[in-house]
């Protein structure tokens, strides 16, 4: 069996980080393993505390899963200080990961930081050149590029500028909030338009997530970038379709939407 890893922090209400990635891997018939980087308090309505995990003990997480069950895949969410980048960063290279997936969470869709200024560059020096996959959204894509994003064409530059910089592919998200997601995906290669879906659905809590680690899921499996990105692009509109509805916010997506269609 195929394995992957995704490296992130705990959501206690199971929509998002780890427990979102490990739904994500195991619908898609992998065998999911986890580094924590930090615990969460956390519902559909909110973010109440994090605790992080110490550089320390992330790092024997990772040398257990790497020295013992080596992943076809690694998938990384957020990481929001400069000694747990350089910890990751560090195994990354000592291990020779392959189909690494990154997940800049730097600003939100709204445009607010979530990460601080010396982290952000750590990340970019130091995380972000080993990715074989970086899926920014478009805040984040104006950070990393420098360039204003107003227009699909302002997304095929940042695209370009930032892959400029940087080894992997570059997956633009356009926004998975309004289920309207047009995203771009640039490679050495050239560059691809995978077009959203319109789904109704008000709950979208963890897409993000999901949809990285079900790119990894798809790497893992031996499927191009291309196709990986189209794959995981189905997944998320069939786990949006399901209409799962819990709790009082922006409620979690249904992972396991594929099960009922087997029965």
């Amino acid at each position: 069996m195929r394995t992957v890893l995704t490296i992130a922090g705990s959501d206690s209400s199971g929509g998002a980080g780890i427990q979102a990635d490990l739904k994500t891997i195991t619908a898609h018939k992998l065998y999911g393993m986890s580094a924590v980087t930090a615990l969460t308090a956390q519902n559909t309505t909110g973010v109440y505390g994090v605790l992080e995990s110490t550089p320390a003990f992330l790092k024997q997480q990772l040398d257990c899963v790497f020295t013992d069950l080596f992943p076809d895949a690694v998938k990384i969410g957020m990481v929001s200080s400069i000694s747990l980048i350089e910890t990751i960063a560090a195994a990354l290279s000592a291990y020779r990961a392959v189909n690494v997936v990154l997940d800049p969470v730097m600003v939100s869709t709204s445009g607010c930081r979530l990460m601080a200024e010396d982290a952000c560059e750590a990340l970019m020096k130091r995380l972000l050149p080993l990715a074989d996959m970086i899926t920014p959204n478009i805040p984040e894509a104006e950070v990393l590029s420098g360039l204003a994003i107003r227009s699909p064409e302002d997304m095929e530059k940042a695209a370009k500028k930032i892959a400029a910089d940087y080894a992997g592919a570059i997956l633009i998200k356009g926004g998975h909030e309004r289920n309207t997601a047009n995203d771009f995906l640039y490679t050495r290669e050239g560059g691809r338009w995978f077009y959203g879906e319109r789904i109704e659905n008000k709950n979208t809590h963890g897409t993000g997530c999901t949809l990285s680690s079900a790119i990894a899921s798809n790497l893992a499996q031996g499927y191009g970038m291309a196709d990986s990105v189209k794959r995981a692009k189905e997944y998320i509109s069939g786990a949006l379709r399901a209409g799962l509805d819990l709790g009082r916010g922006s409620g979690p997506l249904d992972h396991m939407f594929w099960l009922k269609i087997q029965k």
